[in-house]
């Protein structure tokens, strides 16, 4: 049963009106000052359009909490104060280097830095579910992996923000998946809920005015700010609660960014680039130069996306194993077939 409280209707619909009310006021101030994104070689819009679209989302998201404050509802749970420093630390990174252009080694050094301080704040995957056995504690290896998921997640929202609508929608999908399991799991993870719920409503409002044609980018602060939260919200309300094979339903939910930045980075140091650095080769690319419009590959991703995040619900909710299994290699062989027929795409 879900056990949504008025807190999260309210989180929810009032990130939603602060963002349709900034947004405008945010492309207005980024066209006057000039912080604008210029078309070139690797990107396909057209015109100068504002890139700080993560401004309107990251004070969506800080404001409705403070709403929320003033409406006596004192959100409290464990990491909530990690995840609000580390993703406004990442925020900030982003939004410099969507003014300044940092290098994308320092870029990574700054991710891993807030990463690591997130984790030794105790947001961390600590147990990993053996289906054979005994769960396998993680130890100091605990550490490694959680700073693998959590950079790893936050470029692979990043690298997806490629054409009109496509990572906004994304986000809204998982964030809705994670916060509807944080609820149904037991002990449900309601702060975990609230967060996915207030950046959805934040995400939604973004999408109104960055749908194609858009008139704002999410930007890398925007897009850094969301996959941050993405991961470090999926251990809190998913990972870490789970008793089960529950606990790799993020994997699932996200499973369109995981498999473009799996591919990317695969490609990039085959060729010897870093993994880190922008091309114009990404899944969305590919999709576009076999001819689907960009609503059409919006419409096609999300919908694959929403299959995800409707199936890692249903695992969720139930307890029979074949089930669970059944569904789980489905959704395997889903994506693998996707894959196989972007790769035959490109080869051709």
């Amino acid at each position: 049963m879900i056990k949504l409280s008025q807190a999260h209707i309210l989180g929810t619909i009032i990130a939603y009106l602060l963002g349709i009310f900034i947004v405008p006021l945010v492309i207005y101030f980024s066209q006057k000052m000039g912080l604008v994104d210029v078309p070139n070689e690797r990107k396909i819009h057209h015109g100068q359009i504002s890139r700080l679209g993560g401004v309107a989302i990251w004070l969506s998201v800080m404001l409705t909490f403070a709403f929320l404050i003033m409406l006596s509802y004192y959100p409290k749970g464990q990491g909530l104060s990690a995840i609000i420093v580390g993703g406004s630390l990442m925020f900030l990174m982003g939004l410099i280097d969507d003014i300044y252009s940092l290098n994308a080694k320092f870029k990574l050094f700054l991710q891993v830095a807030i990463a690591t301080i997130v984790i030794l704040l105790g947001v961390r995957i600590e147990v990993l579910y053996n289906p054979w056995g005994a769960d396998f504690n993680l130890g100091i290896l605990s550490y490694p992996l959680t700073l693998l998921w959590i950079v790893g997640i936050t470029n692979a929202i990043n690298f997806i923000d490629g054409i009109d609508g496509l990572a906004g929608s994304i986000v809204s999908i998982a964030s809705l998946a994670i916060g509807i399991i944080s609820l149904v799991l037991a002990p449900s993870v309601p702060i975990t809920a609230l967060m996915a719920f207030i950046l959805m409503g934040a995400m939604c409002s973004f999408l109104t005015f960055n749908y194609n044609p858009a008139k704002i980018f999410m930007g890398d602060s925007g897009a850094l700010y969301a996959g941050f939260l993405m991961a470090t919200l999926s251990i809190t309300g998913i990972v870490k609660p789970s008793s089960g094979i529950s606990m790799y339903l993020p994997i699932l939910i996200l499973a369109v960014p995981i498999m473009d930045v799996a591919f990317s980075s695969i490609r990039r140091i085959m060729k010897g680039s870093s993994p880190f650095v922008a091309d114009s080769e990404h899944i969305h690319h590919k999709l576009l130069h076999a001819g689907y419009s960009q609503d059409r590959l919006v419409l096609l991703l999300a919908t694959f996306a929403m299959l995800c995040a409707v199936l890692s619900i249903i695992l969720v909710s139930t307890r029979s194993k074949f089930i669970i299994l059944a569904l789980s290699l489905i959704g395997v062989l889903i994506i693998l077939n996707v894959a196989s027929k972007l790769i035959k795409k490109k080869e051709d």
